[in-house]
């Protein structure tokens, strides 16, 4: 059970209401961890915001995801370890790859960097030399990917740490941590 409250349609304010329901609308559903970012409507509009990247940004889809699985493999998020799986799988990714991801990899090789990038970024909290923006620029990522890797590491890290510190209630299929 869950140790912050999920605001459901019962006991949700106005402004709760409205945020959640255009969550619905864009999604098709409402996730659990969004239920609990909805207990203050400024983090849930700043949360949404920083989502936009996964709808206007130029990182692709699978490698976004791949980044997903890997920081909630290694930031120890089984909710969002569940969600990603099953996003990753919607986004064309096998089990072999979302295995080599859970590991902080990928089969792909250009994917592979950006991943490697943002677990290392996690593991030495932003404190990278040369050598890990010079393996991302050699691999074709641009500054604007860069920065988009970067602000999506930040992203899923708020998420494994909201999904964590809530005990949130799995509302995908279960994936449990290796």
């Amino acid at each position: 059970m869950s140790r912050i409250a999920l605001i459901t349609a019962d006991i949700a304010t106005r402004e709760q209401h409205a945020l959640l329901h255009s969550v619905g609308e864009l999604q098709g559903y409402i996730p659990n961890l969004l239920r609990i970012v909805a207990n203050s409507p400024a983090a849930l509009r700043a949360f949404l915001d920083l989502h936009s990247l996964t709808r206007d940004g130029s990182l692709d889809l699978p490698t976004r995801e791949r980044i997903a699985i890997a920081l909630a493999q290694k930031n120890g998020s089984t909710y969002c370890l569940s969600v990603h799986a099953q996003l990753g799988s919607q986004a064309g990714l096998n089990g072999a790859e979302m295995e080599s991801n859970r590991l902080g990899d990928s089969h792909d090789a250009k994917a592979a960097v950006a991943v490697r990038f943002a677990c290392q970024l996690i593991e030495h909290r932003g404190d990278l030399d040369d050598d890990e923006l010079r393996a991302m620029r050699n691999a074709g990522y641009s500054d604007a990917e860069i920065v988009e890797v970067i602000s999506h590491t930040g992203l899923n890290f708020l998420s494994n740490l909201m999904s964590k510190v809530s005990q949130v209630d799995i509302d995908f299929p279960l994936v449990t941590l290796n």
